[in-house]
Formats: structure tokens, sequence, C-alpha cells
């Protein structure tokens, strides 16, 4: 199919853009990386009478550290994320994000902000990022206003953002080391939404016990979820150097090289995972499937990120 007419805007700044958003308001849409908007246009789920090409604007474009965060501008492409080594180095949970999302193409043209702006209870970027101190700032008439991921992301594909506002970055805290974390989903094709995924982030004190953790849960729910009640039992926990766990062929049993926060212990957060996940039954798997996916995605994602605090260099499955 082909789109509904529409008018097509090109502004240079940032201010230009919010004044084409004031005046056409809720019949015009911010055009980025386009990967979720052009779709939804050909099949005519979306008909925007005005399309605002944020492109040209070169304010919005870059990577950038700027003391203990990371800036990502509106333009940034998942792309560009992948072949950071500074996010690879220190934020390793982001680079797994980045590579498993989508495909190629959607990599080389999508957007890190646009994605988190979509808020798709399947995207890569939401649940990801939650386990980071990830913030999104957000210009519109009244001014600039900065909000936590978690307060942004109000529902299903509903976020904060007013009809005349639009995202310019998302700037994210890089943890103080040693930290580790990692990214892992699973799909029924290459380059599809997740069925279930998980991120995991782990900082140690100088003990090596478990200083900080996060835990969270992508398309088990209407939003991406925070497993508050593992983190917990987690927290504060002594944890051995990790090994091949993430690759063990048995899923739910206790792992040798994790009895450092006791294979109990894992065994309960596990649990306690499948607990906090809210999927809905669908052509993809039913209810108590995704929370199966839910505690082994949790167990690979951990081992990973225990390792990665430990400095080893380990990658994540791709189920």
């Amino acid at each position: 199919m082909y789109p509904a007419e529409f008018e097509y805007f090109s502004p240079a700044t940032v201010n230009e853009a919010l004044d084409l958003l004031a005046r056409h308001g809720d019949d015009a849409k911010i055009l980025a990386g386009g990967q979720s908007l052009l779709p939804m246009m050909k099949l005519r789920i979306a008909s925007p009478r005005y399309l605002v090409d944020v492109n040209g604007i070169e304010a919005l474009a870059g990577l950038r550290r700027e003391g203990d965060r990371l800036v990502i501008g509106a333009l940034c492409r998942h792309a560009d994320i992948a072949a950071s080594s500074l996010v690879r180095e220190h934020l390793p949970i982001m680079w797994d994000a980045a590579n498993l999302t989508a495909d190629v193409q959607v990599r080389n043209r999508g957007t890190v902000a646009g994605s988190l702006a979509h808020a798709d209870p399947a995207g890569d970027w939401p649940a990801a990022l939650l386990a980071l101190d990830t913030m999104v700032t957000i210009a519109g008439p009244d001014g600039i206003r900065t909000t936590p991921l978690g307060e942004f992301i109000v529902d299903a594909y509903t976020t904060q953002l007013g009809a005349s506002e639009m995202v310019t970055d998302v700037s994210v805290g890089i943890p103080p080391e040693p930290n580790g974390g990692a990214y892992v989903k699973f799909e029924k094709r290459a380059g599809d939404f997740a069925v279930a995924s998980v991120g995991v982030q782990i900082e140690l004190d100088e003990h090596e016990h478990c200083r900080s953790v996060a835990i969270t849960l992508g398309a088990l729910g209407p939003t991406p979820l925070r497993a508050g009640s593992a983190e917990a039992l987690l927290r504060g926990s002594a944890l051995l150097r990790g090994s091949s766990v993430a690759g063990s062929a048995s899923d739910s049993a206790p792992d040798s090289a994790l009895n450092g926060a006791s294979a109990e212990r894992l065994v309960e957060a596990e649990r306690l995972v499948r607990d906090a996940a809210d999927p809905f039954a669908d052509t993809r798997g039913s209810v108590a499937y995704k929370r199966h996916l839910a505690g082994v995605l949790f167990r690979r994602a951990f081992a990973v990120a225990l390792d990665r605090a430990h400095g080893r260099t380990v990658a994540t499955l791709h189920p």
C-alpha cells in the first residue's frame, strides 16, 4: 500500500521543528529513522498530514561522552552505538542491544531516541536502557525538561511526549568499575521482535560482592519491567567469577560457577524474575512459555554480565 497524502517539512534547527509541531499538533509526526513510522504509514495505521523530517538538524546528531555520562543525540543510529569503542568497553549491555536490533538495514537508519519514543513493548532499547541510569531530554514550547526513562514510557506505545514536543537526546550514566552488563533476547526469526528479552547490569564492590544489580524484562508486559524482588535478593551477595555458564546445557539447574550467590539464591532469583514477568498470550507463545523464557534468559544474561564485571570478554548468546 501507499501512504496517505502528507505535507513534508525539513527544518534546519530544533526551534524550527518545534514551531512546526506547535502549528500542526496531533496532525504532525517527526521523521528521524522512520523504521517504525514509515511501515505504519504504508499500512495506513498512521496517516499524519504533516511530516517533520529532523535529519537536517545537525545539533541532534552524534554520540559523545560528557563526564560520567554518554549523551546520545536524537539522530544517533543503532549502528553508531554498535561501532562505538566507548560503548563496547564501558556499556556492553548497549552494544548487545544495538547488535540484536532488527537487521543491518534497520540498524543503519533507525535511531535510539526514536525507538524509545515509539515505546514498542517488544523493542530492544527500552528494555536494555532501563537497566542503566537513563535520562530522556525533551524539548517543547515550554522549554527543555529531562525525565528518567522509567517515567518517560507510560504504557504500550505511549510516552510523556506531548504533540508539540520532541526528544533531543538520551543520556546514560557510565557505571563505576568494576561493572558488567548484558542483554539477551529470544526471537522466532532472525531480526524479529523479541518473544522475551532480559537485561542485567551488575556493579561489584572491592570484595566482589554485588553492590548493585538491575534486571529488566522486555516483551513481557505493556512496558519494560524491573524485577525488583530479584534485584533485592541478589544485592549484597558474594559473587564468584562466571565461566561457561551462559552456554550451559542446563538452564534450570544451579551453576557451580555462580555459587558465590549460592545455588539456592540464584534459583530463587530466577523464580522471582519469572513472577515479575507480565506477558500475554499471542502467536509467539503462551503466558507460561514466556515466563519460562524470562527465567532462562535471566540466567544467561546474569552469567555474561558477571563475567564482564570480572574483566572477561564474553559474547551473549543469541538463541
